[in-house]
């Protein structure tokens, strides 16, 4: 797969998640959070095993625990933002969780203690200001479910950059897979220590599970790994952007919300930070791609 392949993968990726904070939110009012997110991501590892169960079968032992790294990654990453979308408007979860964009070069910087490169910041600077004007829409005050979506970018941040160094290591498809497992295991296990958990009931639940299992995570979660093998890690987290273009453009499609000049700059400022970010591959690796 080349590098343009693997960023049209990972931008799908990344917008069919943007659907889940509707879907998430509406779960919340009548199911738990661990409950929502155990039963969701059980039936999307219930349902990649169906169509993937060769490639569970003889495991390394390095896959499996790199598939429970990746899985206790993003069950960190779920339960900030379940946690903060209890209490918070989705576009305010929107946008702190998607600061994202700016922690990854921060911490991947930080790792190897060097500075980002001056596109990368530039792209990063330009997507927050996308994001913000997409999002925010009045002052933005910190109460507990903005600092839970705060972590939830950090966490988000670090899954980023592991899922980064594990994809390029193994087969990322398996990778993605295990990891659905053990989010699915470490939040079920979650539930019946803190909760009490049942099966949904009725056409909404089943139908705002189904939505998640096979749309958000099925796809959403299972192929990050794989578009992530071919991108780079700075890359990838610029990407997060896209997540709030793509919730606001659905609004105004399906919910008949109106962007007004503050979206639709803020789209296009999203997109540009895609472009900026680009000016920092250097024009052999540019090159390479064009004639794969």
């Amino acid at each position: 797969m080349t590098k343009s392949k693997a960023e049209v993968l990972l931008a799908g990726v990344i917008l069919a998640r943007s659907t889940s904070y509707l879907f998430t939110k509406i779960g919340l009012k009548t199911l738990d959070t661990f409950n929502l997110m155990g039963v969701r991501f059980l039936v999307g590892f219930l349902l990649l095993f169906l169509l993937f169960h060769k490639r569970l079968f003889h495991l390394k032992k390095k896959t499996i625990l790199g598939g429970m790294a990746l899985g206790f990654s993003f069950f960190m990453v779920m339960t900030a933002e379940l946690t903060g979308l209890k209490t918070t408007p989705t576009a305010t979860v929107s946008f702190l969780e998607n600061t994202a964009v700016v922690f990854v070069p921060l911490f991947e910087a930080a790792l190897r203690r060097r500075l980002p490169g001056r596109w990368t910041v530039f792209g990063a600077a330009t997507a927050l200001a996308g994001v913000a004007l997409l999002t925010l829409r009045e002052s933005l005050s910190i109460g507990a479910g903005e600092w839970f979506c705060i972590a939830a970018a950090m966490l988000y941040a670090g899954s980023i950059i592991l899922t980064d160094r594990l994809s390029r290591q193994d087969d990322p498809l398996t990778l993605g897979i295990l990891e659905v497992g053990f989010v699915s295991l470490f939040a079920l296990m979650a539930s019946f220590i803190t909760e009490t958990p049942r099966l949904p009931a009725g056409g909404v639940e089943w139908g705002v599970i189904l939505v998640l299992a096979v749309v958000c995570t099925g796809f959403g979660f299972t192929l990050q790994p794989v578009a992530q093998r071919y991108t780079g890690v700075e890359r990838a987290g610029l990407f997060c952007a896209l997540n709030p273009a793509s919730a606001a453009v659905l609004g105004a499609v399906f919910l008949h919300e109106r962007l007004g000049w503050r979206g639709l700059l803020g789209c296009g400022l999203v997109l540009a930070s895609v472009a900026l970010s680009r000016l920092g591959v250097p024009k052999q690796e540019l090159e390479e791609e064009s004639a794969a």
